[in-house]
């Protein structure tokens, strides 16, 4: 593995976040803090089903969730596609770097992009409510998981992107309605049916479900599920990047 092409990406990546300091971490972090103090405010105590968790506690893992699906997201498309947009990603392919020294910078940095703002998001909710964090080791392992998985989704769709446009129809007619559907701002087990088991064909639903059981200890799915599923999702990421590489397709158009 060429360990200096691959830190050569991802230094240049991470160092992008930097020059825009304001729209890729300070914005997110605001808009989080404003759904902490407004949602929290107006729905303290009128939720039922929390487990004995207040309600500002209980959605902050939704709402760090939601912060990490979009930005993990967005990240790494825009890393990739932006080489694409300018035709750097010819001296990409020419370069001695292969598909894991490219998963690695791009990614990577992405990934590392999102737990920069899960340190900083989970810092400031610490002020605005009070909160612990039951399972501190699972979380954090959950957190990175979640990160990588969504990171090289979303370099998928940057590799599938062939405009502006496309970049955000994913993260923000999909990703973000289904995350907010997803349980963020609810428990599932207070829905009445059918819209319970409809919510549970929602796949956003076992990751919020996941990295809420490591903050409370109680959550609507087993963490099994919850893990199982990123794993696997993860995992068939990697299986679709590996297959583009192979063949060329959006890379070489």
């Amino acid at each position: 593995m060429n360990i200096r092409g691959a830190l050569a990406i991802y230094r240049n990546e991470l160092m992008r976040a930097f020059r825009t300091i304001f729209g890729s971490i300070l914005s997110p972090v605001i808009t989080t803090s404003l759904y902490l103090i407004v949602f929290g405010a107006a729905m303290s105590g009128r939720m039922p089903g929390l487990g004995g968790a207040e309600y500002g506690a209980f959605i902050v893992p939704g709402l760090l969730m939601l912060t990490l699906l979009s930005e993990s997201t967005s990240n790494a498309s825009f890393g990739i596609y932006m080489p694409k947009f300018t035709g750097a990603i010819y001296e990409l392919l020419s370069a001695p770097v292969g598909v894991a020294e490219t998963l690695v910078g791009f990614v990577g940095a992405a990934a590392t992009k999102s737990l920069i703002l899960a340190v900083i998001i989970m810092g400031t909710a610490a002020l605005i409510v009070d909160y612990s964090i039951a399972h501190p080791i699972l979380a954090f392992g959950y957190i990175i998981l979640v990160s990588a998985a969504f990171s090289l989704f979303g370099f998928i769709i940057g590799l599938w992107a062939d405009g502006f446009e496309k970049l955000q129809i994913v993260p923000l007619l999909i990703l973000m309605p289904l995350t907010f559907l997803g349980g963020t701002f609810y428990p599932i087990s207070v829905l009445p049916e059918p819209w319970q088991t409809l919510a549970m064909l929602n796949p956003i639903v076992y990751l919020v479900s996941g990295l809420r059981w490591t903050f409370l200890g109680t959550a609507d799915f087993p963490i099994a599920v919850s893990f199982g599923f990123t794993i696997g999702f993860l995992v068939l990421c990697v299986g679709i990047i590996a297959v583009i590489f192979r063949t060329g397709w959006r890379l070489r158009e």
